[in-house]
């Protein structure tokens, strides 16, 4: 089972312009844009306001990988704090390990946990300020 390492690109709200700024310079394939409009409800109904923003892009280029999203409204955007490293593997007892480590001393931002497009994601600022998101995948064959 492999791990993939990819920046993670946070934006305010133009990250769909940068997405296709990206993938032009880079010569990417994108592989696709989700908005948060398209989450489910869950009881959590998304405002007017946010649905158009990106909830998640990836660019592949090169054997690489960029991923991107916006943030959502109303939360915190600090210039300098919009890039994170992605961590994501089908181990998913590696990436338990990873994060539990990670948090040690670090910052919970949320906890690991099953989402509608993972089996177990989580995001933790490390004890040296380093942004990760870990995210599990499906099985690899």
């Amino acid at each position: 089972m492999s791990l993939k390492i990819a920046p993670y690109i946070v934006l305010n709200g133009n990250c769909a312009e940068a997405v296709a700024f990206y993938e032009k310079v880079l010569g990417a394939n994108n592989l696709g844009i989700q908005r948060f409009g398209d989450m489910p409800d869950e009881g959590h109904p998304v405002p007017e306001e946010a649905k158009d923003r990106v909830l998640h892009a990836a660019l592949e280029f090169d054997g690489q990988m960029l991923l991107f999203s916006d943030t959502f409204p109303g939360n915190p955007f600090q210039l300098g704090d919009q890039l994170s490293i992605a961590i994501m593997t089908s181990d998913l007892e590696r990436l338990k390990s990873i994060f539990h480590a990670l948090s040690d001393g670090g910052q919970v931002h949320m906890e690991l946990q099953e989402t509608f497009w993972s089996p177990l994601f989580g995001m933790v600022r490390d004890r040296f300020g380093i942004s990760w998101q870990l995210s599990g995948e499906a099985s690899e064959g």
